[in-house]
């Protein structure tokens, strides 16, 4: 399936506030925003990129070649390794995983076609899926299944999957989808059954929630005042991430203390839970949980 970016049309719209500015993606994938980005803004402007996946690296040096674009081998966790302190005019995060990731077997994030127990990310990483699974208790499975996945039957899961994995069962990801099939009492109607485990284990051998937080209050710095960042989740622990970063702080002091508690607001919200249309729900089912928020320095 060729990788359609999500909610192109109105994150870039969001983003765009000065057409000769500096913005960052800093989720390149296979570059759909940063296309829609390039082609919004004149040549005065310029815009960098980030990906840790090497095939993303690869893929923007053969197919980018604006005179304003650059691209950096890097996860936005990493931001602040950029020297452009209070410059940026926007910064866009896209949170999903890039289909081709799900598309290539080889990857090991599919559980439709037999794979690798791999599922990393950045190919630097030394930690694999099957090296977890070497490894890991029941116990501790369950709660990553559970936390990352919020699968409700994350103990019967892990059970089996650490069972299955001992005995010899689990070679590649469509025996790990399997088991993980064949040990769920209820099955769902409108989502593979393995689903939400595979997310888990994705979410959790990755770092992802505390790469994504690290990356958000990282951006903060970057940007100028009346820049914005774009925001766009898959599932509740990242929308709940992107929430809290971006929330009002509050300073309490104690009571021999004669001041009056503070709110200290960064940002204004421009935009929040914005959902995919219909239009792009019929187009493209892996935009079905996406949820964009906007927020703007203040």
């Amino acid at each position: 399936m060729l990788h359609s970016p999500v909610l192109l049309e109105e994150s870039i719209d969001f983003l765009i506030t000065n057409p000769s500015g500096k913005y960052i993606d800093a989720t390149f994938g296979r570059g759909g925003h940063s296309r829609k980005i390039l082609d919004s803004i004149t040549k005065d402007g310029a815009l960098l990129a980030l990906d840790k996946d090497i095939d993303a690296i690869r893929f923007a040096e053969e197919n980018f070649k604006d005179k304003n674009f650059s691209i950096k081998h890097t996860g936005f966790e990493d931001l602040d390794s950029i020297n452009i302190a209070k410059q940026a005019d926007g910064i866009l995060f896209d949170f999903g995983l890039c289909s081709t990731h799900y598309d290539d077997p080889l990857r090991g994030f599919s559980f439709s076609e037999a794979g690798p127990l791999d599922m990393r990310i950045d190919k630097r990483q030394t930690k694999k899926l099957e090296d977890l699974l070497q490894t890991v208790d029941p116990e501790t499975l369950a709660n990553i299944i559970y936390q990352y996945g919020d699968e409700k039957e994350s103990r019967k899961i892990s059970q089996a999957i650490v069972n299955s994995y001992k005995d010899g069962r689990i070679l590649n990801t469509i025996d790990l989808a399997e088991v993980i099939k064949k040990s769920k009492t209820r099955l769902p109607n409108k989502i593979h059954p393995a689903t939400q485990t595979f997310q888990a284990l994705r979410i959790y051998l990755n770092d992802e929630i505390n790469n994504l937080r690290a990356g958000l209050n990282k951006s903060k710095d970057l940007l100028k005042t009346g820049g914005r960042i774009v925001c766009i989740s898959f599932h509740s622990l990242e929308d709940r991430s992107v929430k809290q970063s971006f929330a009002p702080k509050r300073i309490s002091y104690p009571k021999e203390i004669p001041l009056n508690n503070e709110v200290i607001k960064e940002f204004k919200v421009v935009a929040k839970k914005i959902k995919p249309s219909t239009s792009e729900l019929q187009r493209n089912r892996r935009s079905r949980s996406a949820i964009m928020r906007v927020f703007e320095k203040m």
